[in-house]
């Protein structure tokens, strides 16, 4: 499984890096993006226009496909329950509901079979949460801050982390394709 996290510039970074998956991709993918309270799901029509796997929102209780891209709905936090999705409208972490550290952290629970994704944003929203998915033997991706729009997230969780992989955004991709098969 991928949980993926991006703020500041992430609706571009997020839509470049899903442009460059196969359509044969073989594991789900679940995105937090820092988004305003009122977002539309106009924002999910537009990555599926750059992505050839099947993009929807978060709904709570929903199990996870493999090849299937989630993305979570504006003022909700989203958490791996298992196999499924679950939403969740506790109080903001860091500022943000949806938090990214509360997706990380609830998917560190898969352990070695988990990847996660810091993209270009503010703050350090995501940093803890890389820092328990490395802990339980995780993978940790990286965007690398001079190549993000804002650079501080990124810069936060390699600061959290001590084996995050720190790459330009053009290579993510990539890295998960080989990290997949």
């Amino acid at each position: 499984m991928i949980v993926m996290g991006a703020s500041l510039g992430g609706l571009q970074a997020v839509q470049t890096l899903l442009a460059d998956l196969p359509a044969t991709f073989g594991l789900p993918i679940v995105i937090v993006l820092h988004r305003h309270r009122e977002s539309d799901v106009a924002l999910i029509d537009l990555l599926q226009r750059s992505c050839l796997l099947r993009v929807s929102e978060a709904i709570d209780k929903q199990p996870i496909e493999v090849g299937a891209v989630y993305v979570g709905p504006p003022d909700y936090h989203v958490l791996i329950d298992h196999d499924h999705l679950a939403l969740s409208i506790d109080d903001l972490v860091r500022f943000a509901r949806p938090s990214i550290d509360v997706l990380f952290e609830s998917a560190s629970t898969y352990g070695e079979r988990v990847i996660c994704v810091v993209l270009t944003g503010g703050g350090a929203d995501g940093a803890l949460g890389a820092a328990a998915i490395e802990s339980a033997g995780g993978t940790v991706i990286v965007q690398s801050p001079g190549s993000a729009a804002c650079g501080d997230m990124p810069a936060a969780a390699i600061a959290a982390t001590r084996r995050a992989e720190i790459l330009g955004l053009e290579s993510i991709a990539g890295r998960l394709v080989q990290l997949a098969t």
